[in-house]
């Protein structure tokens, strides 16, 4: 099996973060596709152990301005379909996944999600092969506005927040999240203040909470990516994994 993961950068400020970490530790191997900067998207994926499609301030089909989304948005359904490569599509890489499949996502829709947030394991989710261990409820960072509002039939659905109704959802071997485990501390800090109270957030509380929960955001998601990577592994083994429909 390749230990190289394919990911795809949808904006210059939605970078991979963690993740590089996460995957070193790993031996795996990050192949950084820049979308945005015109870098071509492959046509498959699978010399690859898995997929990964990053976050962006776009809805997905919002092609006239990010020309790059069409072929992001073929590259995702002819992995989903094949099934032996995992995805995990964070923030707007969920958003890709919903509507490919026949989802709905509206452009500032409900109330924006901004920092550390709660999320909630919905019935079914502890026989997720991503989740299967954690509590029924865990935190994680969010930075959205536009969000998922109809899931495609047949899509699992695993999260939810108070103020989103689909925080991750399944689809065969392809995972979205609408949070940001890549997320770290470090970028939390720099996010611009003004844009935090035009949402309705204090910019020292949203950091004082990450600050405080930087620990068990490590420990969650790190672990939830390692599973993830293992899926692939396991695809490539011959072994079965456990997914639910």
């Amino acid at each position: 099996m390749s230990d190289a993961v394919l990911l795809v950068e949808n904006d210059p400020g939605s970078g991979p973060g963690r993740l590089l970490r996460w995957l070193d530790e790993r031996g795996a191997e990050p192949v950084v596709v820049r979308a945005w900067a015109g870098e071509p998207i492959p046509a498959t994926a699978g010399e690859y152990a898995a997929l990964i499609l990053l976050g962006g301030g776009m809805l997905p089909d919002a092609d006239d301005a990010s020309p790059w989304l069409p072929a992001e948005r073929a590259l995702l359904r002819r992995t989903t379909e094949d099934g032996q490569v995992p995805v995990l599509g964070i923030c707007l890489g969920a958003q890709l996944l919903a509507h490919t499949f026949g989802g709905e996502v509206r452009g500032k829709h409900g109330l924006p999600e901004k920092g550390v947030t709660e999320l909630n394991l919905l019935p079914g989710a502890e026989t997720d092969p991503l989740l299967a261990s954690l509590p029924t409820t865990v935190r994680a960072v969010e930075s959205h506005q536009d969000q998922i509002t109809r899931l495609p039939a047949g899509a699992v659905p695993l999260m939810s927040s108070e103020r989103c109704r689909h925080q991750m959802l399944r689809i065969g071997r392809s995972w979205g999240v609408q949070f940001h485990p890549e997320v770290t501390l470090d970028r939390v800090r720099r996010w611009n203040a003004t844009g935090m109270r035009s949402w309705g957030f204090s910019p020292d509380a949203v950091i004082a909470e990450a600050e405080r929960r930087e620990d068990e955001l490590e420990r969650t998601w790190s672990a939830v990516f390692g599973r993830f990577l293992a899926t692939g592994a396991t695809a490539a083994t011959g072994e079965s994994a456990t997914v639910g429909e």
